[in-house]
């Protein structure tokens, strides 16, 4: 499989190493000083640049029927354009603000607590994430998920960054760590106990691996589709 990287930072090179450990070959490295390419040369493209060049990019793939894969968070206020652009140019879109295959056990288990949960009022539900300082976005798109997971479920009806707990919302805490790939917690605490479910990153290497899965997935795929369709959770 060849493979474009849009965006070879720090997870751009750990996709690389899997993906080359894997056997597949990496024709394109698109950095912030790459100003002209040929996306087709690629049989699919695998995104994780930044906020503001990412619809550019994933219009750029969709555009050459190259289908891609987008992990970059922070950019959502242009999804509804991509998935669009994909179904009106039959092409292969996955999006997914977390590519870790334990994420996404996560975010079903998170889910189900949530169903269990939802009658019991007396509890007070947090989210709390710890990521490196360099990360761009806050709340963590991974978080988003969490809180959008809960929402579904619950009374609640948004989530709000870094504030004390209401009746309506989910309230995020959001804290930077040099060096921490990653980790997030969902917690239910009432005076007399408290349900905490976590994940905890220990390196990138998860990331990683699932993008080059639903990259591998995606071959030969048409539609937009989620890590709950590339690891058969639906």
């Amino acid at each position: 499989m060849k493979i474009a990287l849009l965006g070879y930072g720090r997870m751009g090179k750990a996709i690389e190493q899997i993906a080359l450990q894997k056997g597949h070959e990496i024709v394109l490295k698109v950095d912030t000083n790459t100003k002209i390419y040929d996306i087709t040369l690629a049989d699919v493209a695998i995104d994780f640049s930044i906020p503001s060049v990412a619809f550019t990019n994933i219009s750029n793939c969709l555009n050459s029927n190259v289908p891609v894969v987008s992990g970059t968070t922070g950019w959502l206020n242009k999804f509804e354009e991509a998935t669009s652009l994909c179904k009106r140019k039959k092409g292969g879109f996955i999006y997914a603000s977390n590519f870790s295959l334990g994420v996404n056990i996560f975010f079903e288990l998170n889910e189900y607590l949530a169903k269990m949960m939802r009658n019991l009022s007396q509890y007070q539900i947090s989210i709390e994430e710890i990521h490196h300082t360099k990360k761009l976005d806050e709340p963590s798109g991974t978080s988003i998920t969490l809180a959008e997971g809960i929402i579904k479920h619950t009374t609640k009806n948004n989530w709000a960054l870094n504030v004390t707990n209401n009746n309506s919302e989910i309230p995020i805490i959001a804290k930077r760590i040099p060096a921490v790939p990653g980790t997030h917690s969902i917690n239910y605490a009432s005076t007399i106990d408290t349900i905490n479910i976590k994940h905890t990153a220990h390196n990138r290497d998860g990331f990683a691996l699932g993008a080059v899965t639903a990259a591998e997935w995606l071959i030969g795929k048409t539609g937009v589709f989620t890590m709950k369709d590339v690891l058969g959770l639906k």
